[in-house]
């Protein structure tokens, strides 16, 4: 049985999404995402203002004159959301937690899924694969997805990347658009990480809270690593320790955005309590002029 309050959430997240949906986001999804798959239709004789590009060269040898492959567009794709549900994601600087951030994200990329007409799918994952939920369509579908990362009680505590990259090859032989949810405190799942992007387009939505940006001076501080149990007493107060762990931030930031360019991966950065509208509408925006081109 789901709480009560749970379900108020799923409503809450559902009447926001849907606004942003049907607001911001409206044609920009199928725009960002169009042509990611194509399905040859013929081979037909070369007309003017057609692509070069496009000339079919084995044909138009035997025939002496061009020839081009004409595709169309397949009129769905396969959306899997993989949704990190380790033990940092309860945790939150402000009225939001990481994991309530993600189920709203996931909640939009869901419903601009079906009102495209694309199936998802979801996985959840902590140190391994926690539920696998295959691709459907629907709202009722939806709502499904979005109450398994809100109310899903995962067996493990940890962050392991690799086995859910590699379970995602091994249950989609075909190509889907993947947006990978975490905050990747992770290690060593590079290799994983370029394999997945050669078989899909993968997106990584990078979530965050301000208080892993910059620490506010509060004086003493006993951290617990929600993760591992580890407890570490920080002094706040010093200014050369909260400038130390900005730098780290920085240097972790970078060091994951250089991850995601040699892997062929695009990142969204998201931060739990602040607005995550623009970055999306960027996003697409950027995927849409690159479809141009």
């Amino acid at each position: 049985m789901i709480p009560a309050d749970v379900l108020k959430k799923v409503r809450r997240i559902q009447i926001r999404t849907s606004h942003l949906v049907t607001d911001l986001f409206a044609g920009q999804y199928h725009s960002a995402f169009k042509g990611q798959g194509m399905e040859f239709q013929e081979v037909r004789e070369y007309a003017d203002g057609d692509e070069i590009r496009s000339i079919d060269w084995n044909v138009t040898a035997r025939m002496g004159h061009p020839f081009i492959k004409k595709f169309v567009e397949e009129r769905e794709l396969t959306v899997m959301l993989m949704v990190d549900i380790s033990a940092s994601h309860d945790f939150g600087g402000t009225a939001q937690f990481k994991k309530d951030l993600s189920a709203e994200i996931a909640a939009v990329l869901a419903f601009s899924a079906i009102r495209n007409n694309d199936r998802v799918g979801l996985i959840l994952f902590s140190d391994d694969v926690e539920l696998y939920i295959p691709p459907k369509k629907g709202t009722s579908h939806v709502l499904r997805v979005i109450r398994e990362v809100l109310y899903f009680e995962p067996k493990h505590k940890g962050t392991r990347l690799e086995p859910a990259l590699n379970f995602l090859n091994r249950v989609r032989a075909r190509r889907a658009v993947c947006f990978l949810i975490s905050d990747f405190l992770d290690r060593g799942y590079e290799r994983a990480l370029r394999i997945s992007a050669r078989h899909h387009d993968l997106i990584a939505v990078s979530v965050s809270d301000t208080r892993e940006q910059q620490w506010p001076s509060i004086g003493l501080v006993d951290w617990i690593d929600a993760e591992t149990g580890e407890r570490v007493l920080v002094d706040t107060s010093d200014p050369r320790t909260r400038e130390a762990l900005a730098a780290l931030h920085v240097q972790r930031s970078s060091s994951l955005r250089e991850s995601f360019r040699r892997a062929g991966v695009d990142c969204i950065d998201v931060t739990a309590g602040q607005p995550y509208e623009r970055e999306f509408v960027r996003f697409f925006a950027m995927r849409e002029r690159r479809m141009r081109t």
